[in-house]
């Protein structure tokens, strides 16, 4: 897997992968704090209108200076929040009549990771070799 990475590295470059990668946990990060924003609308709680939406938004919002800054590290950390999303959609598409909504958010949930992985490697190695002035 390594030499495959690195074949791709070589042949694409390192500032299209980064870029690819970026637009893809953009994107999908975006999917997935929607489909959360609106699953929290259609809880019907005692405990207001805004408890669910804060509950499943919550953990999404917290990497958002990461994913500002443009750090690996961060999406590193939330590839590993995304698979807690990924449990979560395919539990609920074992749910009846729940099927399709949970397929989605499992399928947007590994794009998230897989961008995630993708972004943190190449950054951080396009910031390895800035730094040594190659």
């Amino acid at each position: 897997m390594r030499a495959a990475l690195e074949r791709m590295e070589k042949d694409r470059g390192l500032d299209v992968l980064t870029a690819k990668m970026r637009r893809l946990v953009l994107g999908s990060y975006a999917a997935l704090m929607a489909m959360m924003v609106y699953r929290g609308m259609q809880i019907d709680g005692d405990t207001g209108a805004l408890v669910p939406i804060v509950a499943f938004v919550l953990p999404l919002v917290l990497f958002l200076p990461s994913l500002i800054g443009r750090r690996p590290r961060g999406h590193a950390w939330l590839a590993f929040v995304s698979l807690l999303y990924f449990a979560q959609g395919v539990m609920v598409a074992t749910l009846p009549g729940q099927g399709l909504r949970g397929v989605v958010e499992a399928v947007v949930s590994l794009a998230l990771f897989a961008g995630c992985t993708g972004y943190a490697r190449f950054r951080s190695r396009q910031l390895r070799l800035a730094a040594n002035g190659s």
